[in-house]
């Protein structure tokens, strides 16, 4: 396989406890991911799992208090900001809230052409048409580049978020719950753009999502995380067909599942709820648990192309479906 455009290895963050003489709580826990050019990547879990923290070290917006992610074979965890800033005009982001993340007080074409200053792309006359054709590339009409942020829907909003966000044509684009904030009318077409433009500009998406239709849609792999650390890795249609982690089947048994026939697994009480602190992080809430999950497991390959942390995976294979 050629080298990868993006990869994070041992990658941990903790952050201070809000409560004072509490330590510190632990965001992310040595994870390890990859991205091929052009392939999308989606990372889901639910609040609180590390998510947004990871897309923050993987955009070099933080540094990771250990491990390195490498960017096209340059490692970015550990440059200056002056020296990220030049290659910052191969991977941009979007986030979850366009009016956050656009000044209220500048017309959007302005906006849009910010990366194009930053990075000294074009002169005026040129900036100019490079905004009316990402406008148009979005689906917003030309004259839009002259209205204030709160003149548009939220739709629209994140439309022009994702114009800013390909100005500097990117190889890469990290998405932080790009469509969670709307409604689902406006999410279908959001994602149906975000689709178009990845296929007609060969863009390497990371998605990082909580709504698994939504890595469906778009990605090629997904990883999943829990607590900090990623429990199962793979293929999207095998990971959410098939899951091995029992809370990979959590997550899919909570979503709206597009086989019907597909039944999540029996959930009954774990055997004990209190846990050593070297166990399973999930072992509390796992109906699955047993002695041997009082150890942390690894990240093992389980086949070809997958990875599950677990000591007792569901069965993945054709004719030993998930619960079977």
């Amino acid at each position: 396989m050629a080298e990868p455009l993006l990869t994070a290895s041992g990658l941990c963050r903790t952050y201070p406890a809000r409560s004072a003489g509490s330590g510190r709580v632990v965001a992310l826990d040595g994870v390890d991911l990859w991205l091929e050019r052009g392939g999308s990547l989606g990372v889901v879990g639910e609040s609180g799992a590390g998510k947004s923290t990871l897309a923050r070290l993987l955009l070099a917006l933080e540094r990771p208090d250990a491990g390195v992610v490498t960017f096209d074979g340059r490692e970015i965890s550990a440059m200056r900001a002056a020296r990220v800033r030049p290659l910052r005009r191969r991977f941009q982001a979007v986030f979850q809230d366009p009016l956050a993340s656009l000044n209220p007080r500048l017309a959007v074409g302005t906006s849009i052409a910010e990366p194009l200053v930053a990075f000294a792309i074009g002169d005026a006359a040129q900036r100019r048409r490079r905004v009316a054709e990402l406008l148009a590339a979005v689906g917003l009409p030309e004259d839009a580049a002259r209205r204030r942020p709160g003149a548009f829907s939220g739709g629209e909003r994140q439309r022009v978020a994702i114009a800013r966000a390909l100005a500097s044509d990117p190889e890469l684009l990290v998405l932080d719950e790009p469509v969670s904030a709307l409604d689902a009318g406006v999410r279908g077409q959001v994602l149906a753009l975000i689709g178009r433009l990845r296929a007609g500009r060969r863009l390497a998406l990371v998605l990082i999502a909580h709504d698994l239709a939504v890595v469906r849609r778009l990605c090629d792999r997904v990883a999943v995380l829990y607590r900090g650390v990623v429990v199962e890795e793979g293929p999207v249609t095998e990971v959410l067909a098939r899951p091995a982690h029992p809370y990979t089947a959590m997550l899919r048994a909570a979503a709206p599942a597009p086989d019907p026939a597909w039944r999540p697994p029996p959930t009954p009480a774990p055997a004990n709820s209190s846990w050593p602190a070297t166990a399973c992080r999930f072992a509390p809430r796992c109906p699955r648990a047993a002695g041997a999950c009082a150890r942390e497991p690894e990240l093992e390959g389980l086949g070809p192309d997958r990875r599950v942390r677990c000591w007792f995976p569901h069965p993945t294979t054709e004719g030993s479906g998930v619960g079977e």
